[in-house]
């Protein structure tokens, strides 16, 4: 019996199961589609503020590239999503065209921008036609044939006015002695004082703001400055706003050489206006 008995044999470990690759195969290369699906709707988004056309170009044409290449992986059966990329090529393609709408829209409210800016300068700037002068203005003199005086590129004298195009007119009158009291500001011993009276006029349709106004003089033939005094009667300035068809009036006060024979005065009524000037005789 023992010759025909086997020996016990011990079992073998049996194998994982691993599943059968077919040759050939890859796995699905779907990330251009993902991404030009992506790019495109944040291009598409960014297209719907114009002021970020230059965004929604960069982004939409990338998406439009990244589409069409993975249109031709799934043509190759190398990618399995299709429709998404042909999703972020339209997308894609969305976006360029709103680029060019944010583009057009925003390069025409910067040259509108520019114009009106231009417009406003332009509108503000001397006429150089200065007029009679207005009695209020401690003048209230006029050229011997009593019209309108011409511009000759010289200094307006004492009386006339600077007309501006929108109908601001500024006037300076007659330089007069003046007597600064004790406490005076801006007076040297030996030196004369001169009080000149402007006035700022708003014929125009809106209202001026009259902080931004600036008087300035310069005495003898040398044009020395004319140092500005203050007291409580004179240097007090231009402030507030003057209301259309309102006018206002400020008294200044100069001190000049005693043998000074002339104060030019300078009004230059805010940063988009051309200064004007008057020759004062004194």
């Amino acid at each position: 019996m023992s010759q025909f008995t086997q020996p016990p044999q011990s079992p073998q470990p049996q194998q994982p199961y691993a599943p059968a690759q077919t040759p050939g195969t890859r796995p699905a290369r779907n990330g251009l589609g993902i991404a030009a699906l992506v790019l495109g709707v944040i291009g598409a988004v960014s297209g719907l503020v114009p002021f970020l056309f230059w965004l929604a170009g960069i982004l939409g044409l990338i998406a439009l590239i990244l589409g069409l290449a993975g249109r031709g992986r799934a043509k190759r059966g190398e990618a399995t999503n299709k429709g998404v990329t042909t999703f972020g090529a339209v997308l894609g393609l969305i976006s360029l065209i709103l680029a060019v709408v944010g583009a057009v829209i925003t390069f025409k409210a910067v040259g509108d921008a520019v114009d009106d800016l231009g417009k406003a300068v332009s509108d503000t700037t001397a006429s150089a036609k200065p007029k009679p002068g207005d009695d209020s203005a401690k003048g209230g003199g006029t050229d011997k044939a009593g019209a309108e005086k011409k511009d000759t590129g010289k200094a307006l004298e004492a009386g006339d006015s600077a007309v501006y195009d929108d109908d601001l007119t500024v006037t300076v009158g007659d330089a007069t002695s003046y007597t600064p009291d004790a406490y005076a500001a801006g007076h040297t011993k030996g030196q004369k004082a001169y009080r000149v009276a402007v006035v700022i006029e708003n014929a125009g349709k809106e209202k001026f703001d009259s902080a931004l106004v600036s008087v300035s003089a310069r005495a003898g033939k040398d044009g020395v400055d004319a140092g500005q005094i203050f007291d409580n009667k004179v240097g007090a300035g231009f402030s507030g706003t003057v209301l259309p068809g309102k006018k206002v009036t400020v008294q200044f006060a100069f001190d000049a050489p005693a043998d000074a024979k002339n104060l030019t005065v300078e009004v230059n009524p805010g940063f988009t206006y051309d200064a004007s000037q008057w020759d004062l005789k004194l």
